[in-house]
């Protein structure tokens, strides 16, 4: 995935293999390696047929759109060599995980395969479904990571799917994302291996921080477009009516640098606005109800970050200067685990004095540290 959001409505990740994308596996070209690639292509596509075959679904249509669908993009190394039976099952797991997801919210389950699955797996699963939306792969992939479990396996088709009023599952549609049908939306279906994992509370664990990351991300998405609005329009602001104490040079600065922000060049996942208060050198930042936007949606009382300043820094923060970049102390849980970047823009009133900020969190973009 790209790491800026200059769309991120429209945006899908790709589905990927254990390693790299699979684009990036092998090619059909001429000479040996192209042969190679199409016997690898052709066992994989027997391995598939002999498995529906064997589950007794060759003869459905929708079931066996769901599971060709699925494997579509996995490599063949990744399948060769598993029971034909496991690989059925690692498809119909998902689809019952899928049977009903409320409106607005992510499903998912850890777990270990069973069964006659149990002798034969050497891996744990995740398996994940939710809108289709940007830098899911990444997240889940950094969380797990994070956490210390490798991932061995990542497969992540996307479907277009009807559901009633419920989140009932009503239908999976046979057709791609580009041709949405009324009435319809597009979902990610993930499947995670990851090394084994015995204690069920790690696996309970799991399911907890990864519902926490998909809300961040589901957050940071659908507030993506405001955040990015609120950064144009403080610089419209300020350029209007810049404070009166601070020296004009500084002022036009900040103005270039919140339009340089929204010129994809970061990626915002949260803002929130705050009120300065408090007597003379006890000054506190309290959040303004209301205000909160992506990860920082939620209200919140006083900020954390400002109580923990020594006295020195704190008066810095009443001091005429509108920008304050740094890097918070958290780090993020949506696209990649670098802490966050901080742009706070202080606020003024008629009289030029500090009464407040208004503080986006999220993270450079690429193209940032290729310029001055």
């Amino acid at each position: 995935m790209p790491d800026t959001m200059s769309d991120p409505l429209s945006a899908t990740p790709q589905n990927v293999g254990s390693e790299t994308s699979p684009g990036a596996r092998g090619h059909e070209g001429g000479g040996e390696r192209g042969s190679g690639h199409r016997r690898l292509e052709n066992a994989k596509a027997e391995l598939l047929q002999r498995a529906l075959a064997g589950a007794g679904i060759a003869s459905d249509p929708s079931l066996t759109s769901l599971v060709e669908r699925f494997y579509r993009h996995v490599a063949p190394e990744d399948l060769l060599g598993r029971e034909p039976a496991d690989i059925i099952a690692a498809v119909l797991e998902l689809r019952a995980l899928a049977a009903s997801r409320p409106q607005g919210t992510a499903v998912v389950h850890a777990f270990n395969p069973d069964g006659a699955r149990e002798a034969t797996s050497s891996y744990s699963v995740v398996d994940v479904v939710t809108d289709d939306m940007p830098f899911l792969v990444d997240s889940i992939s950094a969380e797990l990571t994070g956490a210390g479990f490798g991932v061995n396996l990542l497969v992540h088709p996307q479907y277009v799917v009807r559901r009633d009023l419920a989140g009932t599952l009503l239908e999976v549609l046979d057709v791609s994302s580009a041709e949405l049908p009324e009435g319809a939306t597009v979902e990610s279906w993930m499947h995670v291996e990851m090394g084994r994992v015995t204690d069920p509370d790690a696996l309970a664990a799991i399911e907890s921080s990864l519902g926490g990351v998909l809300r961040d991300v589901r957050e940071a998405v659908e507030d993506w477009p405001r955040m990015r609005h609120t950064s144009i329009a403080l610089a419209d602001a300020l350029e209007a009516d810049p404070p009166k104490t601070v020296p004009s040079g500084e002022s036009s600065e900040a103005v270039e640098f919140l339009r340089w922000l929204a010129d994809n060049h970061f990626t915002f996942l949260g803002y929130r606005e705050y009120d300065l208060a408090g007597a003379p050198g006890d000054e506190g930042l309290m959040g303004v109800p209301g205000s909160g936007l992506g990860i920082l949606r939620a209200d919140a009382g006083p900020s954390e970050a400002f109580a923990k300043l020594p006295p020195a820094a704190r008066a810095r923060a009443t001091e005429p200067h509108i920008l304050v970049l740094t890097r918070a102390n958290a780090r993020s849980t949506v696209h990649r685990r670098a802490y966050l970047d901080y742009v706070g823009i202080k606020r003024f009133d008629a009289n030029g004095v500090v009464n407040g900020e208004r503080r986006f969190l999220g993270l450079f973009t690429s193209s940032a540290f290729t310029q001055s």
